[in-house]
């Protein structure tokens, strides 16, 4: 046997038993699920304030978007949607939060890009929300499009990534418009209010709080176009397929379960006499969640205590919210939406 093939073999036999000392120790290593079975407890981190999607009342209460979602991976988990605590994190400490494993998953309402989802270590799983820059008009003026602007007066905040965007998307459209700057968000507001502007521009949950803000709200409307999309999700940390694969189907299951037409309130009924798939996406007939290390009862416990998408939607960003946004981009793709999830079996 030639020299160079006997040293070829050397390092392959070497290599081999190299991984097969590592493997056991490997898999022994805890990750974030066993940590979560260990304490009890997810812990979610979420956004200061979030109006939307994470704000806690007086009393300690939390309530939103993300928080909701939080409840849902808990139920998933540990069977009891109150089985997370909530930690409220500045923005520009959320990443790292993720990263050094103070937190299991971050909640927040930060939106994916190629870069915070490859180069930082964290990972998005999927999209909780479709928002966007939006516009903010008076019903009185009879604008119900975005393309319908061109020459109007726009006011944002200046010096902002909103200022850019609004400027790009009218400059890709061809369209002139003025914008209206101001040094700061509630100066933009007013500067509506007092009709220096026919139109406000941010990202829709904040035009939707500025609308509720407005003495005459209801005479607001927020047009279907964006100017900038972005897909606000779950981070979590890089490397743990596990944990990973559990919030994010965790997130199809919110959208499969509206998509079934199962509610908190039937989920138990449909698990009974329902269609097969429903049947086997609520655990009776199969348990689709065994490889994530899940028992039988995950979905329909998510179901059961939190909502499906739908429920969870209309009640903290929809029409049974305060901001009362519309469903558009978040809705199930059968309604014209983006939201659909693949099958579970």
């Amino acid at each position: 046997m030639p020299l160079e093939v006997r040293r070829g073999l050397c390092v392959l036999f070497v290599v081999a038993a190299v991984l097969a000392c590592l493997g056991p120790a490997a898999q022994a290593m805890p990750g974030p699920l066993d940590d979560i079975r260990a304490r009890g407890h997810v812990v979610c981190g979420v956004g200061i304030d979030a109006k939307g999607y994470a704000v806690a009342d007086k009393q300690g209460a939390w309530s939103g978007m993300s928080v909701d979602f939080c409840r849902a991976l808990a139920a998933a988990v540990l069977g009891n949607k109150t089985a997370v605590k909530f930690e409220p994190i500045p923005a520009a400490e959320q990443i790292a939060a993720v990263r050094s494993g103070r937190v299991d998953v971050l909640s927040s309402n930060i939106a994916m890009t190629s870069y915070l989802d490859t180069a930082l270590g964290v990972r998005f799983p999927g999209v909780l929300v479709h928002e966007g820059q939006g516009f903010l008009v008076r019903k009185a003026n009879n604008i119900t499009s975005a393309l319908e602007l061109s020459g109007a007066r726009i006011c944002v905040a200046a010096e902002t990534k909103t200022e850019q965007a609004v400027a790009d998307y009218f400059g890709g459209l061809k369209m002139p418009v003025d914008l209206v700057k101001t040094g700061l968000w509630s100066e933009a507001v007013r500067a509506y209010a007092g009709k220096t502007c026919q139109v406000l521009t941010a990202d829709q949950p904040t035009l939707a709080l500025a609308r509720v803000a407005l003495a005459d709200a209801e005479e607001h409307t927020i047009l279907p176009e964006v100017a900038a999309k972005h897909a606000v999700g779950p981070i979590v940390r890089q490397g743990d397929g596990t944990w990973f694969g559990i919030v994010r189907w965790t997130l199809f299951a919110l959208v499969a379960a509206e998509e079934m037409g199962i509610t908190s309130a039937n989920a138990d009924t449909v698990r009974t006499a329902g269609s097969p798939e429903a049947r086997r996406f609520l655990g009776a007939d199969k348990n689709v969640g065994k490889l994530l290390g899940l028992d039988a009862d995950w979905t329909l416990r998510i179901v059961r205590q939190v909502g499906n998408y739908g429920e969870i939607f209309d009640r903290n960003l929809g029409q049974k919210s305060p901001l009362k946004l519309e469903r558009r981009l978040n809705n199930l793709a059968s309604k014209g939406g983006l939201l659909f999830a693949p099958r579970f079996e």
